[in-house]
């Protein structure tokens, strides 16, 4: 067997080795065929990405190229394909048209140096083992954020769209404020376009959902655009168009090194870093899910990583799992990650060939295919989905939502993230403390809780099951919950904890159960542990918290536990107790009054 467990194997530095054997002659054949399907579909969209990004058109095709081949080669899915996507190009958009404009050399450097400080941050997670804190982003997080970034995208090609001046930058209000003022200055022409373009995709997508329909709307609006040219001239249209890309493969490019640029994009490469992370790890499990895959989350870190790292010094800007593509490689019968590198070899090829013709496409049908990507953001049903089951799921999307409307993107994904941690951070700093009682219906009296069923309890024991950790954060709810018990039943003062549903008990907590075993036993009671899971345990064995605690207070089942508990009760008062709880209570007869008859309560 080869040694996968060090770092330094050649399993871990080179994992395509993992599914070599999956490779044979139907394999490649499969593999081949999704890539060249991929490479086409990643034709418009890396131009449109690329246009909301504010880069250069075929920075898009870039981004598609050396990147995807990395990823596939280094990551652990088998189906997911990398690249530019909407996300990282609106966010890379908003934290960089306020330090340079859009388009320029300037900008353009700004892009490469955020895209390397990524693959970094997104290399040193993976190395770190860190795969598993994608866990920590809310879904919601994604799904609002997704949503307001469509909207923005679509905003911003308003002026494409409809052929009116509108300002670089700002937030959403101005832009529409902007264009409602610009409405008289419309465009017929360029509105016709755009509309054409944005009518095919849509019927294309209905009658053919299996279609290139971004590539046949694309097509359909660069014919009527050249037509009305010809017709009319571009003096009198106003249709202008994306121009020639190079006919080159991925030039050479450096980033910036310079700390002032690093100290400027940091918080933007953070937000970006969190959110490619998702979407990648996210896309990559739900198609492992489907092909029967597991997904080794640290070792996509790495891939992603590597790939935007590789791809910095290859004119591509920051790539991530591409949803479309992904899905679209998985349906046309790619097996292995051959898939994605023949995707983005291919592309290399194809750019050479077709990479003139694009002085044919229409910034107006650009638009027009953009308000498509745009809807397709927008997850209506798990929108719903959302308001309907949970509020304060509903509450994290949106205020991710609403801030990426209204404020930088990258502080909208921070506030998302922030407020899902908080609301999360609650939930587990308040664990379910529920009371128990031996139900008399049963033949072994099992313990059942009161919420579902009510039953006695002991006047001087109270039972009680924490469903949650016992950690520093939990330690004030814990404390007030056997406070309000103690003031309201003073009578029970031995308190039995089952300790089965406790995941975890930190420092804090121990100090917790010790001080408060103290408190009970100086009213005369006592507090006892049962049932702990043997590494909740171990750990407290081994700091000396059970002998803190006392070992005679700690017990490995309920039985032996209630057993011990009950010879240590005041048989005073049980002999005058009609509850008999347990069945070591027949042990003590009842009190009998002057008249003969037993005592009852």
């Amino acid at each position: 067997m080869p040694d996968t467990q060090s770092p330094f194997s050649l399993y871990n530095l080179f994992p395509f080795l993992r599914w070599r054997n999956r490779v044979n002659r139907d394999s490649l054949r499969a593999d081949f065929i999704a890539g060249l399907t991929g490479a086409i579909i990643v034709l418009p969209q890396g131009v449109a990405f690329a246009t909301i990004a504010g880069m250069p058109p075929e920075y898009g095709l870039y981004a598609g190229m050396v990147p995807a081949i990395i990823a596939a080669l280094w990551g652990s899915s088998w189906h997911l394909v990398s690249g530019p996507t909407t996300a990282a190009s609106i966010v890379l958009f908003s934290a960089l048209s306020a330090l340079a404009v859009p388009g320029t050399e300037e900008y353009v450097k700004l892009a490469l140096t955020l895209t390397f400080m990524v693959g970094v941050i997104e290399l040193t997670l993976g190395l770190a083992k860190l795969g598993t804190l994608v866990n920590f982003i809310s879904h919601s997080v994604v799904v609002g954020f997704t949503a307001g970034a469509a909207i923005l995208i679509a905003a911003k090609q308003l002026k494409n769209f409809f052929g009116v001046e509108i300002p670089r930058g700002g937030h959403l209000p101005e832009v529409l404020m902007h264009f409602w003022e610009q409405i008289p200055n419309i465009n017929p022409y360029v509105t016709t376009v755009a509309v054409v373009t944005l009518a095919s995709g849509i019927l294309s997508r209905r009658i053919w959902p299996k279609a290139p329909n971004l590539i046949i709307a694309m097509l359909a609006g660069s014919f009527l655009a050249l037509f009305l040219n010809n017709r009319y001239g571009v003096e009198v249209t106003g249709i202008t168009s994306v121009g020639a890309l190079p006919q080159t493969l991925p030039p050479l490019s450096s980033p910036d090194f310079s700390l002032d640029a690093i100290k400027d994009l940091a918080p933007a490469a953070l937000a970006v870093t969190l959110f490619a992370l998702t979407e990648a790890v996210s896309i990559a499990r739900s198609l492992g899910a489907r092909s029967g895959q597991l997904i080794d989350g640290n070792q996509e870190f790495i891939g992603q990583g590597l790939s935007n790292v590789f791809g910095s010094f290859f004119s591509g800007y920051v790539a991530t799992g591409s949803f479309n593509r992904s899905g679209l490689n998985y349906q046309a019968g790619a097996r292995t990650p051959l898939a994605a590198v023949f995707a983005g070899s291919l592309l290399m090829l194809i750019v050479v060939l077709v990479a003139p013709y694009a002085r044919y496409l229409p910034n107006a049908a650009m638009a027009g295919i953009l308000f498509m990507v745009a809807w397709g953001l927008i997850d209506f049903r798990e929108i719903r989905h959302i308001l309907k089951v949970s509020t304060q799921e509903a509450a994290v999307m949106g205020v991710t939502f609403f801030g990426a409307l209204f404020l930088d993107l990258e502080f909208a994904i921070f506030a998302g993230v922030m407020l899902s941690l908080a609301l999360y951070l609650n939930r587990t700093s308040r664990p379910k403390i529920a009371t128990l009682a031996p139900d008399p219906d049963e033949i072994k009296h099992t313990l059942v809780s009161l919420e579902h069923k009510p039953l006695e309890q002991c006047p001087q024991l109270r039972i009680l099951r924490i469903e949650g950790s016992l950690f520093f954060g939990a330690v004030n709810h814990v404390a007030n919950a056997l406070q309000r018990l103690t003031e309201k039943h003073p009578d029970q003062k031995h308190v039995l904890i089952i300790g089965d549903a406790i995941n975890f008990v930190d420092l804090a907590g121990a100090e917790f159960l010790v001080s408060e075993a103290r408190r009970m036993e100086k009213l005369g009671g006592g507090l006892y542990l049962t049932n702990l899971r043997e590494s909740v345990r171990q750990c407290m064995e081994k700091a000396g918290f059970i002998s803190e605690f006392g070992e005679d207070h700690v017990f490995d089942n309920k039985s032996e536990a209630i057993q011990s508990i009950f010879l240590r009760l005041d048989k005073s008062r049980c002999r005058i107790c009609d509850k008999r709880i347990f069945n070591e209570c027949a042990s003590v007869p009842m009190a009998k009054l002057a008249s003969g008859k037993q005592f009852t309560s």
